[in-house]
Parts: C-alpha cells; structure tokens; sequence
C-alpha cells in the first residue's frame, strides 16, 4: 500500500516476484513501484510476457524497463477494458522488471492497480496475440492420437461432459462453450463448479472465435490449459473415441501416463 510509505521519500520501492505467474494490488499507488519478474526456475526460458490488469485497474500507469528505458504497456484509462491482455517479448528470459507510476491526484480517495501476470515460454512463434498463445498446439484443428494422449497428462483441467451451450462474442474474437461436467479429473483452479440448487457440475470453456466451435450431442473429453483464471479449449474429442484410443495404447504400452 502507498500509505505505508514515508510522505516525503522519493525512493522507488521494489518488488521481486518469483513466480512464473501471479499476480499483485496496489492500493492507494504513491509514486512509483519496481516489479523484477525473476522466477526461480533458472533453466526455463520465458520468451514473453502477459499482463491483465483488472476490471477497477486504477491509479497507475505499467511500463516495462528496455535498455534503460521505460515503454507502456497498460495505460491508466486502457486498464478497464475488459479481458485485455497486453504481452511483449522478454529480452532476458531470466529477469523482466515492469515500472508502475502513480497517477498524480488531489484526494486520498483509494484507488487500487492491481493486474495478474504469466511469464510463457517456447510461445514466441505463435506472435503477440495472447488468444493465439494460449491455444498455439489445437489452433482449431483436430488433435492426432498422441497429441491427445499427452493432452491427458498435461493439461491444466480434463474434464467428462457434454455441451450445454456455445456463445459467440465477435468483438473479443472468441466462443465459449458451457459445459455440463459429468466427472472432474483434473482442473488447477476452481472453474468447474457445482451448482447449489441442481447439483449440477458446470463450467466454461473458451476458444478463438475462428474456430467455429458448434453445439453437438453426446459426451465429451474436454482438457485445456488455464490463463489468468481461465479456461482454453485445447483437445476435445468425443468419450468414446478417446477410450478406444487410450485403451489401444495401453495394450501396446505406449500411454505416457495413467488415466
């Protein structure tokens, strides 16, 4: 919080955060605030950066440090836009430090700049677009057998069900499928959630509007990875076709994991 600090201190206070990803509030920004992302995985190499700020970001403007100079990133008034991620190339894998300015004000009305952050790595092909990262091996197209059985070991959330509903929201280029959960067997979060009136598991997937993504019957294997608290469809075959190729690596003992 800015009310901790020394009123006539000029100092920048500093920040070392070593998670790859995470997230951080700001209340009542004062001045300014180094952010070192330094994760202590020494070997990975973070080729880029992601940033979303929240919904309320307010009282400060990020700007990430290149060569001693500072460039922006997320904007005071371009805070609240919702779902916006801003990424940018890390130019050291190994150590990214981010900039936050206090936005001057008269008052000491609490404002709070708070944003969440991933560091990704090996995803720097896939170009700055956020929505294409997070879905860079699906893009759209239908997983091969081992794609999928790797999928299963791998992703962030596996999940049984069927689809209860597709939406299409254009201006953000993405869908998203409604699901209705039939058995969790893995999910990193607390997306897939139990209703309390039915009893009923649900949750929402995301996907790239190019992707066309339809209502179709019967049951799905859904698995995914999450991004700043969300779900992105990766592998989605149906039940049925998934056992029979599971089981037929199992047999042959070619399953990288157990399902």
């Amino acid at each position: 919080s800015g009310l901790n600090w020394e009123p006539r201190s000029r100092a920048v206070e500093q920040v070392h955060l070593r998670c790859t990803e995470g997230s951080l509030e700001w209340m009542y920004p004062a001045r300014a605030l180094r952010v070192v992302l330094e994760p202590n995985l020494s070997s990975a190499q973070h080729t880029t950066v992601c940033i979303k700020p929240a919904s309320n970001f307010q009282g400060a403007s990020i700007y990430v440090e290149r060569a001693g100079q500072l460039h922006l990133v997320v904007s005071e008034a371009g805070g609240a836009r919702p779902h916006h991620v801003s990424c940018f190339s890390a130019h050291t894998p190994q150590r990214v430090a981010l900039f936050l300015q206090a936005s001057p004000q008269r008052d000491i009305s609490r404002r709070t700049a708070s944003f969440q952050y991933e560091l990704l790595s090996n995803q720097s092909a896939a170009g700055p677009d956020f929505k294409k990262m997070a879905l860079v091996k699906a893009m759209c197209r239908p997983c091969d057998n081992m794609e999928l059985l790797m999928a299963i070991c791998s992703s962030d959330f596996v999940v049984k069900g069927s689809i209860r509903n597709v939406s299409h929201d254009s201006e953000n280029h993405m869908s998203q499928v409604d699901v209705s959960v039939q058995k969790v067997y893995r999910q990193k979060n607390k997306i897939f959630q139990q209703d309390e009136a039915s009893g009923e598991w649900r949750g929402p997937i995301r996907t790239l509007l190019q992707c066309k993504v339809k209502k179709g019957a019967g049951d799905f294997l859904f698995t995914g990875n999450e991004h700043f608290g969300e779900a992105w469809l990766g592998c989605a075959p149906r039940f049925k076709d998934f056992s029979l190729i599971y089981q037929a690596a199992r047999e042959r003992r070619a399953n990288p994991c157990e399902f």
